[in-house]
């Protein structure tokens, strides 16, 4: 009887020892896939939605673990958090008030003030790295937010740019041509020089006149990204890069540049023999490249960076010529790498053979 009791304790010992270690491991599971998402979250920009470029629903970002955001070397955390944008958009609105205000007993600045809207017409929309702000509807400002801002960062920061830039910046989107010089003096203190808008580094702003279409916007969207990982890029790839996708589209999911109306006086250029020797462009600095036939700089740039993404090498190219650029500073050198040329003259030659051949237009003929 007392061996069969001390049996029977036994097997229940041995029992709940292995229930024990089951619960112990089942424990484990959790644990450890915990750990992967134990550091700060990806998340969706406050006010962003959980769409696609293409309106396509994802998951929330907050459900995923953050090891598949953020892992890899390449890859760079999220530097801002929901509050940090949360107070940068009162910082906002005060400026706001503050500078569209008139001034008591006259203008202010030294009368340069002229009259605006009050701040209530203007919509602030966060788009993660920026804040969009504009005179239209807040529909329309989250609009060109989702469809123009995020689709072409997903796109740049894909093929070329690993790390955000390192400030909040804000976009301002005037709706007219009026508003935009109106505001841009008010705002900035500043009298634009381009119809169109432009970066501004000291405001760590990109100021827009809308109207004119979003190719400026994507422009312009280039060149904080450039400053964020390219420092050192010389005028004509920072300006080259930027006004290739003035006009663009996605191809296969990809940013794409197309044919753009800096065609004809580039074409016009060639006829003309104005245009520099490769390496006279790529040498420039900004007081040459901004100055001394500034839209001929402009346009043999462009469709240079045209030619690379044509050939398939173009994001190649950046790749090296970021690696490589302490022992060849213009980038010159990694050209003729790239292309497996040796004689520039005959290869200018035979670009511009290839740029009297193009039309303005859409069509694809990436090799």
């Amino acid at each position: 009887m007392g061996r069969n009791i001390r049996i029977c304790s036994l097997i229940l010992v041995a029992l709940l020892l292995l229930v024990a270690c089951q619960w112990g491991g089942a424990a484990k599971l959790p644990a450890a896939s915990n750990a992967a998402s134990s550091g700060p979250a990806a998340r969706n920009p406050p006010g962003g939605s959980d769409l696609d470029s293409s309106g396509a629903s994802t998951p929330n970002a907050d459900t995923q673990p953050a090891s598949i955001a953020l892992e890899g070397a390449t890859a760079t955390a999220i530097k801002f958090t929901d509050a940090d944008f949360a107070k940068h958009v009162e910082q906002l609105k005060a400026r706001i008030k503050k500078s569209l205000t008139p001034a008591v007993g006259g203008a202010a600045r030294g009368g340069r003030r002229a009259p605006v809207p009050s701040p209530a017409q203007f919509s602030i929309v966060i788009q993660a790295p920026f804040v969009v702000i504009g005179d239209e509807t807040k529909q329309e400002v989250e609009r060109h937010g989702e469809g123009t801002v995020k689709w072409a960062v997903e796109r740049l920061k894909q093929d070329f740019f690993h790390n955000d830039p390192t400030e909040i910046l804000d976009i301002w989107l005037f709706k007219d041509k009026e508003s935009y010089e109106k505001h841009t003096l008010a705002l900035f203190g500043d009298t634009p020089t381009t119809p169109y808008g432009y970066y501004s580094s000291t405001h760590k702003a990109l100021i827009m006149n809308i109207e004119t279409g979003g190719g400026t916007l994507v422009h312009e969207i280039v060149h904080p990204f450039m400053e964020a990982n390219f420092p050192d890029c010389p005028p004509w790839l920072n300006e080259g890069l930027g006004s290739l996708y003035e006009q663009c589209g996605d191809v296969k999911g990809h940013i794409y540049g197309y044919t753009n109306w800096r065609l004809p006086g580039l074409q016009q250029a060639i006829r003309s023999s104005r245009v520099p020797s490769f390496k006279s462009l790529m040498e420039m600095d900004a007081n040459a490249f901004y100055n001394a036939d500034k839209g001929t700089n402009y346009g043999q740039a462009r469709y240079l960076c045209y030619y690379l993404q044509e050939k398939g090498v173009l994001v190649k190219f950046y790749q090296e010529f970021h690696a490589h650029q302490k022992e060849d500073p213009s980038g010159f050198n990694t050209l003729k790498k790239v292309l497996a040329e040796t004689d520039m003259d005959a290869f200018k030659t035979k670009w511009e053979k290839y740029v009297l051949t193009l039309r303005r237009g859409f069509t694809v003929t990436v090799e």
